[in-house]
């Protein structure tokens, strides 16, 4: 069965191009012109993965709030921006909201294919690890249920997105060793930039901030990666 995507695009002739360059990479793609009519379509039923246009029409940020609306029904599913914006700020932003990846609308198709197939790649892995014996995982004040997906910091829950999971996981699975960014890719099945696994990375520690301000257990070693510190489990 073909994978179901939704582009949400306010440029006809950009959505025709993609939605043909996806459907002869064997998608089923579904296309939407603006905010409304996409999340009326989502509240009936949600796509396997979704690329949307941070502006749409005169709503310069609509695509913000679409990737906000999204994560708060779906914790899974894949999120990428597409935009002809091209700044840190927006970048950033996007990753907040939960946004998986952020592509500029100049990347060339076959990088956009290969973040793709990478993010339902994850899906996949993650389907399978589901049917496979619960793992939990025990640092000290950090619990981490892989076949929930769910995470805590003393006693408290901690909403993260799926890369952000297994990014954490993988760093806390083997505390002390030094996981590069490639390898915190490989882990959260994806493709990213070196900059876009920063602000994942920046972005776990923030939340686990939230509840615990002294909390550090995640430890940049520049030049080499991140690691789960040994002190703190």
């Amino acid at each position: 069965m073909k994978r179901r995507i939704a582009l949400v695009e306010d440029e006809p002739a950009i959505r025709a191009n993609y939605r043909d360059a996806l459907e002869r990479r064997g998608y089923s793609v579904a296309l939407y012109a603006d905010r409304p009519s996409a999340w009326a379509s989502f509240q009936q039923q949600l796509p396997e993965l979704a690329i949307i246009d941070v502006g749409l029409g005169d709503e310069v940020d609509a695509g913000f709030e679409l990737c906000r609306d999204l994560r708060a029904r779906s914790a899974t599913l894949p999120i990428i921006f597409l935009t002809a914006r091209d700044s840190d700020t927006d970048s950033v932003l996007g990753l907040r909201l939960g946004a998986d990846d952020y592509v500029t609308k100049d990347m060339s198709l076959d990088h956009l294919f290969a973040r793709i197939a990478a993010l339902f790649r994850r899906v996949d892995a993650w389907q399978e690890a589901r049917q496979d014996q619960e793992e939990h995982l025990e640092r000290g004040h950090l619990r981490l249920n892989v076949d929930r997906m769910t995470v805590s910091w003393r006693n408290q829950p901690i909403d993260l997105t799926v890369t952000e999971f297994w990014m954490l996981h993988a760093l806390a699975r083997h505390p002390g060793h030094v996981r590069s960014r490639s390898q915190l890719m490989e882990a959260a099945n994806t493709v990213l930039d070196d900059n876009t696994v920063t602000s994942h990375i920046k972005r776990i520690r923030r939340k686990f901030q939230q509840i615990d301000a002294d909390f550090d257990a995640i430890q940049t070693l520049y030049g080499m990666g991140y690691r789960w510190h040994t002190h703190d489990g």
